[in-house]
């Protein structure tokens, strides 16, 4: 799958400009398709010359001026062809942690680089259940669920919290492996 698509569904939420595209990227889109900023102005312009988005320009004081997107016809066509197809290949794991847990020769230095990526899975799973009280703004998670306009942002959002909570389970295992192995030797 290209940025192509995630982008056009972020813009299902409505007209954004590069740079509130790239706070939902950072909000919503982050714990499974990540982007910097540079890579959506660019997907953006390309979108916009094959006349999947608009843009027009909004002049601001004190500011430069900036471009809002919308979803155009042919754009919101694309989407839905798109979201009907099965994925093209499974999920798979690229995890540079991995390799050197992999590669371990020091025990200790695993141990710091997984407390940093424990301090990484908090720090993100913190992020995400904030979004999620936001998101249900004092309703159960069912009312939501039954009263949202749109619902897949929400579920997605579970993925990244179900994600998070793994490599917080991950990251205590490999810790405690690790503080053993130490200590019987």
């Amino acid at each position: 799958m290209s940025l192509k698509y995630a982008v056009l569904a972020a813009l299902l939420e409505g007209e954004a400009s590069g740079y509130e595209l790239s706070k939902i990227f950072d909000i919503s889109f982050a714990n499974f398709w990540p982007a910097t900023p540079q890579q959506l102005y660019r997907e953006l312009e390309r979108l916009a010359q094959d006349g999947l988005v608009e843009a027009r320009f909004v002049q601001q004081e004190r500011r430069p001026n900036k471009r809002m997107f919308t979803l155009t016809a042919a754009g919101r066509e694309e989407l839905r062809g798109f979201a009907v197809e099965p994925p093209r290949r499974p999920t798979a794991i690229r995890d540079e942690l991995l390799i050197k847990v992999q590669a371990m020769d020091d025990p200790e230095t695993v141990r710091a680089l997984v407390e940093e990526r424990r301090g990484w899975a908090r720090g993100k799973l913190d992020r995400y259940e904030r979004v999620r009280e936001r998101l249900l703004d004092g309703r159960t998670e069912e009312a939501y669920l039954e009263e949202a306009e749109r619902i897949g942002p929400y579920l997605t959002l579970l993925a990244g919290i179900s994600f998070e909570e793994e490599n917080l389970r991950w990251c205590d295992r490999v810790l405690a492996v690790l503080g053993r192995r130490v200590a019987a030797g």
